[in-house]
């Protein structure tokens, strides 16, 4: 095989929103967990679910139904929480991401992505690094690095930071 055939083949987490299947790029995702009880944290916006405890840290939680505007779902025995690496201000922050059920990792090379659609103007898709295709079904690929403005992982990272704060205050039983 010459060098110019090697493809650049990337690993993706799907998942499922809905109908609709989701895929974050493996090397960015943590571990995924079963739904567990999330604690909702007061004057957070309505995307933000709350925040979970993960080995004794406070990950705050997104419901990306809410985030993109789809109509909420129920929790079901397959929903789950991705649990994923985002950088704020150069820091790593963890965040849970909710989702109604992971499907599995899979390989797509280069040329089976597709840019982003273009939908008018007013319609914001700059999260949506591509389109990847699976037998009949299109995958959308997330850029999580554009999924939440700046000030949305500041807020996220304001918040855990406020949480873990009072979590340690606590008095010990």
């Amino acid at each position: 095989m010459s060098v110019g055939a090697v493809r650049e083949v990337t690993q993706y987490l799907t998942f499922m929103l809905g109908e609709e299947l989701f895929s974050l790029e493996i090397a960015r995702v943590r571990e995924v967990l079963d739904y567990s009880i999330i604690t909702r944290v007061p004057r957070m916006p309505g995307y933000m679910e709350g925040v979970i405890n993960l080995r004794g840290g406070v990950v705050p939680v997104v419901n990306l139904r809410t985030k993109f505007g789809m109509t909420e779902g129920d929790v079901t025995v397959n929903t789950c929480i991705i649990i994923i690496e985002a950088t704020v201000n150069g820091e790593q922050l963890l965040l849970g991401l909710l989702a109604d059920a992971v499907q599995e990792v899979l390989d797509l090379d280069r040329e089976s992505i597709k840019p982003a659609p273009r939908i008018g103007t007013r319609l914001d898709t700059g999260f949506i690094k591509g389109m990847g295709r699976r037998n009949d079904r299109f995958i959308i690929i997330l850029d999580i690095d554009r999924l939440f403005s700046a000030d949305e992982l500041g807020m996220v990272q304001g918040m855990r930071d406020v949480t873990e704060s009072a979590w340690s205050a606590e008095p010990s039983a």
